[in-house]
């Protein structure tokens, strides 16, 4: 947490800031309540220091003239238009880059994550010391079979094809400190995956199991073909499964090689083949092997360079500590010895 984004009680104790970011694409029938929902659950917790940012991811309705609205009603409401319409995951971490809280709330304008959680979720922080509490669905009201069987195979892949830890039946809805809000804003990939980005960081990270809502007004801005898209940014991102496939390919066609090979002995030794079909099934067999093992090692390096391409950080800093040259106590610190820094690493 930054000492700029906290604020000083009267008793002189030292309380939280409050961020809430909302990605917005045609919400008009639901801004108003949705500022309603976030300010009562905020002030609840955090008085007066809190703020709530919505993105305009370049809806074609009125969700910009009812976010003005909302503005004027109450100063602790942000705006933010974006250009056009750049899809959730660039809209959301927009909002990211313009906060200003110790702790940042992220939540979908649907109202099917309530923010009125932001308590609970607050509380099992502090007890846990963690960096993130995420949301993660226990039931998923109001969405059919073939929505929940989608999202249930979808995470399930991605655990099995990924190296990095990214939790099932969870979104985007979830409770972070500062420090993994920058990191997540400062990291330069286009193609994001915010909740495989924020797996990515570490720290501690919990679980809060809650029961999702249905919608409170209008459609879900997630058909089919923007689930796609979703899931495959995901696994392009995340996993290497896809490149691999030749190498897959190659070890099925060794497989069949042998088998193709003991029956091309066994039919030129007991039976009456023609004249170099032994042969010429043994070449065929033996050069498609060949290709595939050279897609599945120029898979790797293509993998690799588009992993590296990503920007991520080797390695993120959570602290260090040295004891003091006077002998004493040692000395927490989050800085890093700029001789025994390596390059690309980030301090928090």
């Amino acid at each position: 947490m930054t000492h700029a984004s906290l604020t000083t009680s009267p008793d002189g104790t030292v309380s939280p800031f409050l961020s809430i970011v909302v990605p917005c694409f045609n919400e008009q029938e639901g801004i108003a309540h949705l500022v309603e929902r976030c300010r009562a659950s905020a002030a609840t917790i955090f008085g007066d220091d809190y703020e709530v940012i919505l993105i305009d991811d370049g809806s074609t309705d009125n969700t910009w003239d009812m976010i003005r609205e909302e503005i004027g009603k109450c100063a602790q409401v942000t705006g933010i238009r974006l250009s056009r319409n750049f899809g959730h995951q660039i809209a959301l971490t927009a909002g990211l880059a313009a906060v200003k809280g110790s702790v940042v709330l992220v939540i979908d304008a649907d109202l099917q994550d309530p923010p009125e959680l932001v308590g609970p979720m607050l509380q099992r922080m502090r007890e846990t010391r963690a960096d993130v509490v995420y949301g993660q669905r226990r039931s998923r009201a109001g969405e059919g079979w073939f929505k929940k069987k989608s999202a249930s195979l979808f995470y399930r892949l991605l655990e099995r094809t990924t190296d990095i830890i990214i939790p099932r039946d969870t979104g985007d809805f979830r409770l972070m400190s500062r420090r993994v809000a920058d990191l997540v804003a400062r990291m330069p990939e286009r193609d994001r995956f915010i909740r495989g980005m924020v797996a990515s960081l570490g720290f501690r990270q919990v679980p809060f199991v809650y029961d999702r809502q249905e919608r409170f007004a209008g459609r879900t801005k997630y058909p089919l073909r923007k689930m796609v898209a979703f899931a495959t940014d995901a696994f392009l991102g995340y996993s290497m499964v896809l490149l691999r496939f030749s190498s897959l390919a190659a070890l099925g066609m060794f497989l069949v090689l042998l088998v193709v090979a003991g029956y091309s002995l066994y039919s030129w030794m007991y039976l009456e083949v023609v004249p170099g079909w032994t042969s010429l099934m043994i070449s065929t067999i033996l050069a498609s092997l060949f290709q595939l093992v050279s897609l599945s090692i120029i898979g790797e390096y293509v993998g690799r360079i588009y992993l590296s391409s990503k920007e991520r950080p080797l390695f993120v800093v959570d602290a260090i500590e040295r004891r003091g040259h006077d002998g004493g106590e040692p000395a927490a610190s989050a800085g890093v010895d700029p001789q025994a820094r390596p390059p690309q690493g980030i301090e928090t």
